[in-house]
């Protein structure tokens, strides 16, 4: 005999004997899509960079603003004497090798952004062009920058040495009396250095205009095509403007690149006989003998502000242009 659902809405609710229940609907909006060990997770892999960040950069940076104001010997922070200015009034009037380091940077910045960025873009528009072992000279001119900047001083060290030098080797200069000392001589070795730094800093940039050109649309040159505009004319007229936030990334590289050189300079000659730049100064300064480092610090406070009244205008002036366009 049936039984009438209909009177017994109690009854019909309740599943049939051996059927699962349905199960019970979450809403979306309350559902967790992240677990608390997800959160936790997520937290320490976005906490620990952060923290190391803030404690390596901004901390030092900010430290090292407040002992420009002081002398200290780096024994005890109890030694530590508020000074004022007086870093800094000494910096540009009694340091003889300040102002020779300033324009030696300057020297380093306009080369890297006249010779090897325009090779470094020369390079990437050719291999744009999807030539044969294009991969084969791609590695071949981008393995500088992966190699060590002390590695490269000690290859360079090597072509510029005097008696089994390469160059010295070629022009017929290895003989006694005819020495040509690229390293030793101050009129050259600046240049010296700057030759092999070009080596370097032309692959860096053929690496990221070529990146610049890969997001071009190739519906651009096709429509510059059909116009009959030349090679040429497709790229100073459409290649190249497209490629400004490139440019923008290059020329904040290149600026960074001139104020940070190091390396190569130390692995040549510690900085000495022409070839000062204010990093080594800083480092001379810091963890010489002397070890002064609240005038250390003043040099890098410089470095700082030269590198940021160049780069900040640079970029408020490009992001203007950009919200215009």
């Amino acid at each position: 005999m049936s039984t009438d659902t209909t009177k017994n809405p109690q009854a019909a609710a309740v599943p049939p004997a051996g059927t699962a229940s349905p199960e019970k609907r979450v809403p979306r909006g309350h559902r967790r899509l992240l677990t608390r060990r997800d959160r936790i997770t997520l937290a320490f892999m976005a906490g620990v960079p952060t923290v190391l960040h803030v404690a390596l950069v901004w901390l030092t940076a900010l430290a090292s603003i407040a002992l420009a104001f002081t002398t200290w010997d780096g024994i005890g922070f109890g030694s530590i004497k508020w000074v004022g200015l007086d870093n800094f009034r000494q910096l540009f009037t009694d340091n003889p090798q300040f102002w020779p380091a300033v324009e030696h940077n300057i020297i380093w910045f306009v080369v890297l952004i006249l010779i090897p960025t325009p090779f470094g873009l020369f390079l990437a528009v050719q291999l744009d062009k999807k030539i044969r072992f294009s991969r084969v000279y791609q590695t071949a001119f981008f393995l500088p920058v992966v190699v060590s900047l002390a590695v490269t001083g000690f290859v360079w060290q090597l072509v510029y040495n005097p008696d089994t030098g390469l160059i010295n080797s070629l022009i017929g200069a290895n003989r006694p009396g005819h020495y040509i000392d690229w390293i030793g001589d101050p009129h050259l070795n600046l240049w010296a250095v700057l030759v092999a730094a070009s080596w370097r800093h032309a692959g860096y940039m053929m690496i990221l205009y070529l990146a610049g050109l890969k997001g071009v649309d190739p519906s651009l040159r096709e429509a510059s095509a059909l116009d009959g505009a030349s090679e040429w004319q497709t790229f100073k007229n459409v290649i190249f403007p497209t490629l400004r936030p490139t440019n923008t990334v290059v020329l904040v590289v290149t600026i960074i690149e001139a104020l940070r050189a190091f390396d190569l300079v130390f692995v040549f000659n510690k900085g000495a006989q022409g070839t000062e730049l204010l990093s080594i100064l800083v480092t001379n300064n810091i963890i010489g003998e002397s070890s002064r480092i609240g005038y250390g610090s003043a040099i890098a406070v410089v470095l700082l502000v030269i590198s940021l009244a160049v780069i900040i205008p640079y970029l408020i002036a490009t992001f203007r242009k950009e919200r215009r366009a």
